[in-house]
């Protein structure tokens, strides 16, 4: 694709997406709050065991929904555009839902068939089994309906759906456990119906219905999205199998307890540090794919924004790994989870490599690619895996850690060697240097804090942080200084 510079449209399109994100950051940092919640609410209310079930539950779920559903709508807000300019929109959601449905009976058939083997291989009763399958249609449904709406730049709507989605499900999970007395499950419950409510909300803000009619299915547009939609769920399941496998690894070596003490590290780190770093992608990407269709070349665009994520996360992850012990304390009701800390410097430098692969990875999406970011990803999750098999057993909870770390690093480092023709990502070494000057007087405040002082520790890892970009800002506007580019 021959691309045109057009400096005048990547402008307007860059405030867009700043409009986009303050629409969006209610959602995220609400949502970021609704997951430090959920940690020290649901650690009060059951035992290390229990929501080591509970976290297996949700990390089973999560592994069907990659395959059977979640590609079907992420291929929907790819080519819900051209669909949009060809205006026949009727006939591309009637494939879309007809996709879906296909692929989530398809689900029941393969799981009722081969369901002993399941509970074997998962080693999850049958009981939670069954609830996970119930489960799957409201998120199915809820995951196409997300899309849309991003598609559709509806930020409002789907920062408003977001936040009442997320509290939803944990006070409808308190009254279960409280007063049912039903314990992991019932965290599984209040999440089916706080979803199915939300989902009945989704199809009116999506307006999906003035649009559906049922209609032949366009099967010339099923290969596209299906070429599209499957490299990415091979490519999700590779990073399930990095991030999630290791919880079924260490169920099958040391039981439930050990996999709740690793539920606690992953809900304080992947989920809660991303839903904040997600505003800038949830934002950017659906206007760069746009600026693409259009020929336009946005590589200075994913480049302003991979520095904006790198000044973003890096301190706000550097200070959560120096201060692990203070941080699970704070995040954790129940001293039985202290033992998470030693996890949170891998998982949160782990999400910080498999965070910013969302834009080095976002040229094979553009050049619909897929398949490359799939086979990457595979090769970093199978060395995941062996490399939980053999620290597992000798280091426990620090070899899932290192084998974490491990696994996304080498995913990151892939995706900067393998680089498609003209999408080479320009790195911000502005930023870089920027940052390495205003560390340099933090590392002497945290010093100082360890060997002199003894204040509360969230009052220093707050004050590290603002001195840091107080510093940053100092430097870039004195010294070192360029207009067009972070």
């Amino acid at each position: 694709m021959e691309f045109v510079e057009n400096r005048e449209v990547e402008k307007e399109q860059l405030k867009a997406i700043f409009r986009d994100m303050v629409k969006y950051s209610p959602s995220k940092i609400i949502g970021m709050l609704g997951n430090a919640i959920i940690v020290p609410v649901y650690t009060s209310l059951l035992p290390p065991d229990q929501y080591g079930l509970y976290s297996l539950s949700i990390a089973l779920l999560s592994f069907l929904c990659i395959i059977f559903s979640d590609w079907v709508g992420l291929s929907g807000l790819r080519f819900f555009k051209h669909h949009q300019m060809t205006q026949d929109m009727p006939k591309y959601l009637t494939t879309l839902v007809t996709m879906l449905v296909t692929n989530i009976f398809l689900m029941f058939v393969i799981v009722f068939v081969f369901r002993h083997n399941f509970y074997a291989f998962f080693n999850i009763p049958v009981k939670y089994f069954l609830a996970i399958l119930v489960l799957i249609i409201p998120v199915a449904i809820r995951a196409l309906l997300f899309q849309l709406l991003r598609a559709q730049l509806k930020s409002i709507s789907f920062s408003f759906s977001t936040i009442i989605n997320q509290f939803l499900t944990i006070l409808l999970s308190i009254f279960f456990v409280k007063f049912f007395h039903l314990g992991a499950i019932a965290l599984l419950l209040g999440m089916g119906v706080s979803i199915s409510l939300i989902d009945l909300l989704l199809i009116y803000q999506s307006n999906i219905l003035s649009w559906f009619k049922f209609q032949k299915v366009e099967w010339h547009s099923v290969l596209p999205i299906m070429k599209y939609g499957i490299p990415i769920a091979a490519t999700s399941l590779s990073a399930w199998i990095i991030n999630q496998s290791n919880k079924f690894i260490m169920n099958s070596i040391h039981g439930f307890t050990q996999v709740g003490i690793v539920g606690v590290a992953y809900g304080l780190t992947l989920p809660l540090l991303m839903t904040i770093f997600s505003i800038i992608t949830v934002a950017a990407i659906p206007r760069i794919i746009n600026m693409y269709e259009e020929k336009i070349d946005v590589r200075p665009l994913i480049s302003k924004f991979t520095g904006y994520y790198i000044l973003v996360s890096l301190p706000v992850i550097t200070v959560i790994s120096l201060y692990s012990a203070d941080y699970v304390r704070m995040l954790s009701s129940n001293d039985k989870f202290s033992a998470a800390f030693i996890l949170i410097p891998y998982f949160a430098f782990g999400t910080f490599f498999m965070a910013i692969t969302d834009y080095t990875t976002l040229q094979y999406h553009l050049a619909n690619k897929t398949y490359i970011d799939f086979v990457i990803k595979l090769s970093s999750g199978i060395v995941g895996v062996l490399l939980n098999i053999l620290l597992i057993p000798k280091y426990g909870l620090a070899g899932v850690g290192i084998a974490t770390l491990g696994a996304n690093f080498l995913y990151f480092l892939l995706s900067i060697i393998i680089v498609l023709p003209g999408l080479r990502l320009i790195f911000p070494i502005l930023t870089f240097k920027r940052m390495l000057v205003a560390i340099i007087p933090c590392i002497g405040l945290f010093y100082v804090y360890n060997k002199f002082l003894n204040i509360p520790a969230i009052f220093e890892m707050i004050s590290l942080i603002v001195v840091f970009y107080l510093l940053y800002w100092f430097v870039a506007n004195k010294y070192l200084k360029r207009k067009d580019f972070i």
